[in-house]
């Protein structure tokens, strides 16, 4: 067999799922032993290979050319078997890219007949054949060992306590081998399988692109067959030793294939390191076989074989090449997406085909290689005596014990030259080495040597050794060596311990051996039989001694001198015999009983002793024992010390009794003596308590108005809400875990659902009492629900908290079992689709779009109309619009012909019944988003902007205006009802009661609807009848071109009713659009954090958290009360300063660096060593409610070198510094900034600050370099009126250079590139802006306020298993339910817009109509039109002309444009802060017309709500600003200080403003990122009468000032939240200069100038993007209008 080739096999398989997915083409083709490989790219480029083998195994078993797993283990396996039994070395391995199937044929699938691969193919022929030999001189012997190559690291499979990396060593005679890999005989084919089941379970498998279950290691299961043959003549054994390699290859593959990542992209790059070795190797091998005769030298060059380059071909280097009868496997995948991969595979296999190994039978291979040992130990002795080393051998020998050692004196002897020789073995070249392996030859020669009864007398040798080691420790082991514990011998007397723990009693067995048994401790000067331990403990404590007497064995026990002994509880000191069952103490804590089995027997036979207890002898019976034989009665020292104690309690009770008696009495004469001085000061307190009994007469209008609020307050729900939230958070956190460790594609996130038009909540969410409070709430109730996103099916559902808890048990038990039950995509798809899956519910095919409303009051009149209707989500967001035509027809009418696809309906007949329809009203009374309506009458009329009749607002201009103000409801509400429903008094002829009414609702076209919705229908029902509803028919929707036409025709005869005319008059028609949703991916589940009503915005720089303030030292810790209602605010503006001390004794503001994206928005540039002080000053507009009285302390800490600070931690390196000045200062000259009449207040304080107080290093050394050191800095500030101090806290950012460094401000960073500038004289501070608000004491014992105090438990910081899964998700609390109620707001503003359009539209189409000269309406219109209010703004395009006809309307108009707009914008400015940039148009204050022509638009008026610029103030030749709205009452710095003074000015309200208290709170405003606009702008100066260009940036809700774009200190803010921006297009006309435009804030007013026309609007846009969009429509609409003139 020398000299044969590695037979190759090549294996097809069939597609795979992945491959089919992709439709692939298969490219292999077989004949024979021929494959042949076809391009896909180019057809005619094939290619052909011839193997030993080809396999085809891509169809189905049923084709007659199918390859089989018996087939390939018949062709290959059984061939190696056989040569195996002939005493060759065997090797099979698999090779191939990931997924073609390598696994499959080497293992298999063990559990399914006629699929189990080569191995247990191989191994149960194996024992089949050895169980079917009949020669009995045949002996055999199976060893096996299965180990793995992952990562070049060898694990072995069999052995879990192996769980680190073997190493890989080689042995001049045995080749490479692994270093305690575990070889385990086995004697069946069951022992191989199980081992091979253990084995690869603990493989590394994971999943990549190209196959779920990829291998990701290389597996080696090798055989040792030894066959042992017994010659009887001679008596002479000979063996054979085949080694059966059995490899199964990890897959070879591509990174882009398999999209690898991470630690799959790792172990790909070691599977191809190792795989790409091994094709080196091949390569290699195959040159040498095939290459013909060269040069010697030369072929001995090229020939280098790599096997050391990785670990697989170092260890299969024998089966390469080398002695081994091989065959290679090469699995291939047929489909054309894999073309490079199976090109590359058979490629590798035609060069392994080359390679020719030289294989030997194994005969006798163990003499062998002894006798080979033994000359390498014969060269390396000579190698040692050569080099003068002999007499290492010797000690070598006597230390490991192989050959005959010396005795230990010897040793000991030689010991001392140990030293010296490896001083010598230093210094010999080589020695080490040879060493080494001569200890590592005799190590193998003595294993090799060493027979099967040798390693027998050995293990037998230890194992009496240890029992002997156990008895001298007092532990028995049984005759049988089982089970270790402690075995009462039959005969021979011994000492059982006694423990107080029972589990430790009788656990410590001592045998007494005949003659004298020794008890003493371990340092004894000769050795004990018993050692102990302990204080009380002699040496030698006391001696047992056995002895045989005429009445058997005794056992006398001799106490030592001085050694406390006792028997039975009684001291002994003179030998004392022994009796079974005494109980023996020896020193204080070792306690014993005696027990001898032979005196136990005799005793038993007779009557027991006088001694012998009755009760169980155990530690409590010894120590009792012990006590009464001493004299101490335990009992009665009890009794005695619980007598005392309860003396002692009973006089200390009394004294306590008589000390709360005692103050009991002072505080009641105290109580009677303050009552006595509240009566003297307070005489007429209590008849002043019974004036509350005279009732308050209220108005009809207060009354309702009260029980509105009742009602509404009775069911406020956000503290109910939240402790939802809260208390099911973490049920919440479980459920996205297991989704998540699941691998289930559903994600669950809280959210409110309220019972709204827009968003009815269907019955199976409302819990069963809130079903039946229905009818008792006046307000829409609002449930927490869990939304479910079915990523895997683009589904979306509502879950109840309780159906949430339900489905988390079914979800725990799912994951317990989930390591038991395979996962499977079939078993998921049919788990969702029955239900039987926790996590997915049903889905309709069809999904909600959203809903729309049209009223019906035209069939009053009755006019027809076509209505543009926006179609609405649940969450507010308009998803498309749809138009509907609503007319009284006659009953015999006619359809009009709209042509083809028109599809009309018969006549449905409606009944309203009065009791049904009143008992809808009162279960749905005030259930209405209107804000401000008390009836549902009062609910009709919703006052807005005003929008086109015939065109809708877009879905941007809904969503974005939702801040619509309505008050001024009553004034405009009224009049217009009165005119209705006098036009109504004079048209019902058509609805009389009991008549037939028939009129036409025609669904006419849908638009702007998603593409995402593709079947798109509709349907329509009275809002009552839910059961009965119109549909229309389906149609496709693309979401483009045209509109959707419905064209549904739909006729409807009702039977006139009281309800009936009730319901056309206040009630809608709801219109539900349907479609199919197809799927869309949603966000992964750890990104949805934020509320997806929040817009996307870009990624900005990162913002230091705020800090908590720095504790004071000083003050005491005082409890914050509750505060109550708002009383004021104010914005403050202050500068930090760092000065330091300078040569001239200065102290000088050190240079700060105020380029961009710095932290703390300015980092302070200090020197080393230095003194500092560091100012504040505080900045804010004078007000009457705030003056600043002192400083109480500036405290300064949690120093560090991160922007984050850990406020947990207590900070041992707080300094309170020493306040050095406190007063009111004049500003400085660039901050003195004249906005209007500047009468800002600064107050200034300056602290001492000595850094090295801290002592810490960060603020000792100078700082290194791109480390930046941060502090905190917290002031406490009295105030007047307050209650306790108000806090600023600041976090200041600081580098230290050297005492000599120069930090001037030429040679800043900034100053050199940037715009910005470091002047030393007023740009070397940091500021902060902040907002103080004054608030009033609450009342403690309001509800609201003890609610406010409950103690809710928060379950969201609780952790759940798996919660780190969730990269960052939590579940949402307080603001969603902020972000519910700007739902609700949307909801509200956009049923509010739908009936305002509808009735401007009714009035339009009535006031054409009357135009038009129509009779019927004619008496209606001369008697009520002065009663009738004209709408505020007509749409131009509407082509008809109408005019405010009467002074009563146009003051009526005027007034309620003059509240909505200050309604508006004082919401706006609340609300709409973050949507600056939106785009809002449509939404703003209406121009009154002039009575004489429809179009004359000649002037855009500015809101009352801010001091108007233009009454009279101005002169032709004087400008002046607008006058501030409240003036300045705070100390100025010429105000004196003097305490006299004040009190003077003070007395007079003192006692007022004692009375009046405020609780303070100071917050940092964190400066946007965001920057609306920024650029230079001109002020109005008030002394000069000038302008002033200044450099202006709009960070909305603020807008900051500078003196120029190079200044890098604020000057001053202007807070946009609280001020009033006016345009007037008369009041530049006035003043003659163009481009103004004006701000008021609540203290002055400012007059600004643009540049030019485009600059203005755009800085309008950006301090009110409303004003601004509302000026361009007017001036869109004015153009409009003059050209139509």
């Amino acid at each position: 067999m020398a000299g044969a080739s590695v037979k190759v096999a090549v294996r097809v398989r069939p597609f795979n799922s992945r491959e089919i997915s992709k439709e692939s083409k298969c490219i292999i083709q077989m004949s024979g032993n021929t494959t042949t490989i076809i391009n896909p790219k180019q057809a005619k480029d094939n290619k052909s290979f011839n193997f030993d083998y080809s396999y085809w195994s891509h169809t189905s078993p049923e084709d007659v050319n199918y390859a089989s797993q018996m087939q390939v283990y018949k062709d290959i396996g059984e061939e190696m078997l056989l040569h195996a039994f002939e005493g060759y070395n065997v090797c099979i391995f698999a090779y191939g890219q990931t997924g073609a199937g390598k696994s499959y044929t080497m293992m298999g699938k063990q559990d399914v007949k006629d699929q189990q691969g080569i191995i247990p193919l191989m191994c149960e022929d194996l024992f089949t054949k050895i169980n079917d030999n009949t020669d009995n001189s045949m002996s055999y012997s199976v060893e096996v060992s299965y180990m793995e190559i992952y990562c070049e690291r060898v694990r072995d499979l069999l052995n879990p306590k192996n769980k680190g990396n073997l190493r890989v060593r080689e042995h001049p005679l045995m080749g490479p081998y692994v270093e305690d890999l575990s070889k385990l005989a086995v004697t069946s084919y069951n022992d191989i399988q199980d081992l091979m089941d253990s084995g690869n379970k603990a493989r590394t498998v994971a999943a990549t692109n190209m196959n779920e279950t990829s291998s990701r290691s290389h597996a080696v299961f090798n055989i040792i067959f030894t066959q042992k043959r017994h010659d009887a003549e001679t008596d002479n054994t000979s063996e054979k030793v085949s080694k059966v390699s059995l490899v199964d290859l990890a897959g070879s593959e591509r990174a882009d294939s398999t999209g690898a990542k991470g630690t799959r992209l790792k172990e790909g790059a070691n599977i191809n390191k190792s795989l790409t070795t091994l094709g080196k190797v091949i390569s290699a091998l195959a040159e040498v076989d095939s290459g013909p005769n060269k040069n010697k030298k030369k072929k001995k060059a090229e020939s280098f074989i790599p096997y050391r380059d990785s670990v697989l071909t170092w260890l299969l280097r024998e089966n390469l090449g080398g002695n081994s009868r091989t065959a290679m496997v090469a699995a291939l995948s047929p489909a054309d997406i894999n073309y490079d991969e199976t090109l590359s595979t058979l490629r590798y296999a035609d060069r392994a085909k080359q390679i020719r190994c030289n294989a030997v039978i194994n005969e006798d291979p163990n003499n062998r290689l002894v006798r080979e040992l033994k000359e390498e130990v014969s060269r390396l002795k000579e190698l040692l005596y050569a080099q003068g080393l002999g007499d290492i051998i010797e000690m070598t020998n006597a230390m490991t014990g192989m050959s005959p050692s010396p005795s230990l004196s010897a040793l000991s002897s030689r010991a001392g030259s140990i030293a010296s020789l490896h001083d010598r073995i230093m210094f010999s070249p080589g020695s080490e080495e040879a060493i080494e392996r001569l200890k590592e030859t005799e190590k193998i020669i003595a294993e090799l040597n060493e027979t099967w009864e040798e390693k027998l007398r050995k293990t037998e040798a230890i194992r009496m050794e240890r029992e002997a080691l156990l008895a001298e420790m007092g532990v028995a082991m049984r005759e049988d060596g089982g089970t270790v514990g402690v075995f009462s011998p039959k005969k021979t007397p011994h000492l059982v311990n006694l423990n107080e723990d029972p589990l430790m009693s009788e656990c410590l067995l001592y045998y007494i051996k005949d003659g004298v048994t020794r008890v003493g401790r371990l340092d004894a000067s000769s050795r004990q039989d018993i050692v102990l331990s302990g204080h009380f403990i002699k040496d030698e404590h006391c001696t047992f001694t056995s002895s045989a007497g005429p009445l058997g064995e005794t056992v006398v026990l001799e106490p030592c001198e001085g050694a406390e002994t006792y028997v039975n509880g009684k001291r002994v000191t003179e030998p004392t015999i022994l009796k079974s069952g005494n109980r023996i103490i020896l020193g204080k804590s070792h306690v014993f009983r005696f027990n001898h089995p032979v005196q136990a027997r005799a005793e038993r036979e007779r009557t027991p002793c006088a001694e012998t207890p009755a009760e169980p002898v155990d530690w409590a019976f010894a120590q009792r024992e012990l006590l009464e034989k001493q004299g101490i009665d335990m009992k009665q020292e009890m009794e005695q010390r619980l007598q005392e104690l309860e003396d002692q309690y009973r006089r200390e009770r009394e004294e306590a009794n008589n000390l709360l008696e005692q103050q009991r009495l002072d505080y009641e004469s105290k109580l009677e003596a303050l009552q006595k001085q509240v009566d003297r000061y307070y005489p007429e307190g209590p008849e002043e308590e019974e004036e509350p009994e005279e009732e308050v007469q209220w108005t009809e209008r207060e009354r309702e108005l009260a029980v509105w609020s009742f009602r509404k307050w009775r069911c406020y729900q956000f503290t109910s809400l939240r402790d939802l939230l809260w208390g099911n958070a973490i049920f919440l956190k479980e459920a996205n875990a297991i989704s998540v460790e699941l691998k289930k594609k559903v994600q669950f996130q809280f959210v409110l659902l309220t019972d709204t038009l827009y968003s009815p909540l269907p019955p199976d969410l409302l819990p069963t009492e809130a079903t039946k409070d229905r009818e008792k709430r006046h307000f829409p109730r609002t449930i927490v629900a869990v939304e479910v996103q079915d990523q895997k099916n683009g589904a979306t559902h509502y879950w109840t908290l309780e159906k949430l808890r339900q489905r988390l048990d079914l979800m725990r038990e799912m994951y317990d079992r989930a390591a038991d039950v395979p996962n499977s995509s079939v078993e998921d798809c049919e788990n969702m689709m029955t239900g039987g899956d926790p996590f997915y519910d049903r889905f309709p095919w069809f999904r909600l779009v959203g809903r729309a409303f049209v009223y019906l009051s035209n069939l009053l009149y009755p006019v027809p109309l076509v209505h543009r209707v926006a179609i609405v989500s649940e969450k507010g967001e308009v998803k498309g619009f749809l138009r509907v035509a609503v007319q009284a027809i006659s009953a015999d009418e006619e359809a009009p012909d709209y042509g083809s696809g028109v599809r009309q309906s018969g006549t449905a007949k409606i009944s309203f019944e009065d009791q049904q329809y009143e008992k809808f009203q009162s279960e749905s009374c005030s259930i209405g988003l209107s804000r401000t309506g008390i009836s549902q009458e009062e609910l009709r009329i919703v006052e807005g902007e005003g929008q086109n009749a015939e065109m809708g607002p877009s879905a941007d201009e809904v969503n974005n205006n939702t801040c619509a103000g309505n008050s001024g409801t009553d004034e405009l509400e009224n009049p217009l009802k009165a005119g209705l429903d006098g036009a109504l008094d004079a048209t019902l002829e058509h609805l009389q009661i009991s008549d037939i009414f028939t009129f036409r609702v025609t669904v006419l076209q849908a638009s702007s609807i998603s593409a995402e919705y593709a079947d798109i229908f509709c349907q329509f029902n009275f809002i009552h009848r839910h059961d009965e509803a119109f549909s229309t028919e389906p149609l496709k929707n693309t979401g483009r071109g045209p509109p959707l036409g419905f064209y549904h025709v739909q006729n409807i005869a009702v039977e006139v009713t009281k309800s009936f005319i009730d319901y056309i008059k206040t009630q809608p028609i709801v219109f539900e659009v349907f479609g199919h949703y197809q799927k869309q991916p949603f966000l992964p589940l750890c990104k949805d954090v934020m509320s997806p009503l929040r817009p996307c915005r870009r990624q900005f720089p990162h913002v230091m958290p705020l800090s908590k303030p720095v504790p004071a030292t000083k003050l005491t810790a005082m409890t914050r009360p509750q505060a109550g209602p708002c009383h004021c605010k104010y914005d403050l503006m202050v500068f930090f300063e760092i000065c330091e001390l300078e040569a001239n004794g200065d102290y000088i503001p050190a240079v700060v660096d105020h380029r961009g994206g710095m932290p703390c928005h300015g980092t302070f540039l200090l020197h080393q060593g230095l003194q500092r002080r560091i100012t504040v000053t505080i900045v804010h507009e004078s007000g009457g409610d705030i003056e600043w009285r002192d400083v109480r302390e500036l405290v300064v800490g949690r120093l560090r070198n991160t922007p984050e600070a850990d406020e947990t931690i207590i900070d041992p390196n707080i300094l309170s510094l020493n306040i050095l000045s406190v007063g009111y200062v004049r500003p400085m000259h660039d901050d003195s900034i004249s906005l209007g009449v500047d009468h800002r207040t600064f107050f200034h304080f300056e602290t001492a600050w000595d850094s090295s107080m801290h002592n810490s290093l960060l603020l000792n050394r100078v700082t290194p370099y791109g480390e930046k050191i941060y502090m905190t800095l917290s002031a406490y500030l009295e105030m007047e009126n307050c209650t306790q101090p108000a806090v600023i806290t600041k976090d200041i950012c600081m580098v230290f250079y050297s005492r000599d460094t120069k930090l001037s401000a030429s040679r800043s960073l900034r100053n050199l590139f940037g715009t910005g500038s470091l002047r030393a004289a007023d740009g070397n501070r940091v500021t902060g802006v902040y907002e103080v608000s004054l608030c009033n004491l609450a009342d403690a014992g309001s509800p609201g306020m003890q609610r406010r105090r409950r103690r809710v438990l928060d379950t969201s910081v609780a952790y759940v298993r798996g919660e780190e899964n969730l990269a960052g998700w939590r579940p949402r609390s307080d603001s969603l339910i902020l972000d519910h109620q700007w739902e609700l707001e949307k909801l509200s503003l956009l049923q509010d817009v739908e009936k305002t359009k509808h009735y401007l539209l009714l009035r339009e189409k009535l006031e054409s109509t009357l135009l038009m000269g129509q009779e019927s309406l004619q008496p209606f219109v001369p008697d009520e039109a002065s009663e009738s209010p004209q709408p505020a703004e007509v749409d131009p395009e509407a082509g008809s002309s109408s005019e405010i006809t009467t002074e009563r309307q146009r003051e009526l108009a005027a007034k309620c444009l003059r509240l909505l707009t200050h309604s508006f914008n004082r919401e706006y400015s609340h609300v709409c802060i973050s949507a600056s940039e939106s785009k809002i148009s449509e939404m703003s204050v209406t121009t009154l017309r002039d009575s004489a022509s429809i179009s004359a638009l000649n002037t855009i008026t500015p809101s009352s709500t801010c001091p108007s610029l233009v009454e009279g103030c101005y002169s032709n030749a004087e400008l002046r600003p607008p006058p501030p709205r409240s003036r300045a009452l705070s100390p100025s710095p010429d105000t004196p200080r003097d305490p006299e003074a004040k009190k003077s000015v003070n007395g007079a309200s003192e006692t007022k403003l004692r009375i009046r208290r405020f609780v303070p709170d100071i917050q940092e405003i964190r400066v946007s990122p965001i920057v609306s606009k920024k650029g230079y702008i001109h002020f109005l100066e008030p002394h000069t009468n000038g302008w002033v260009k200044r450099y202006v940036v709009v960070r909305r809700p603020y807008v900051y000032i500078y003196n120029s774009e190079r200044d890098a200190v604020e000057r001053a803010i202007l807070n946009l939240s609280s001020a009033q921006v006016e345009y007037s297009e008369d009041q530049q006309a006035m003043l003659k200069t163009p481009n103004t435009f004006a701000v008021c804030t609540e203290h002055r007013g400012i007059l600004l100038q643009a540049a030019n026309d485009k600059d203005m609007h755009d800085w309008l846009y950006a301090f009110n993007p409303l004003l601004a969009g509302t000026i361009r429509s007017k001036l869109s609409r004015r153009r409009a209008g003059q050209m139509r003139m």
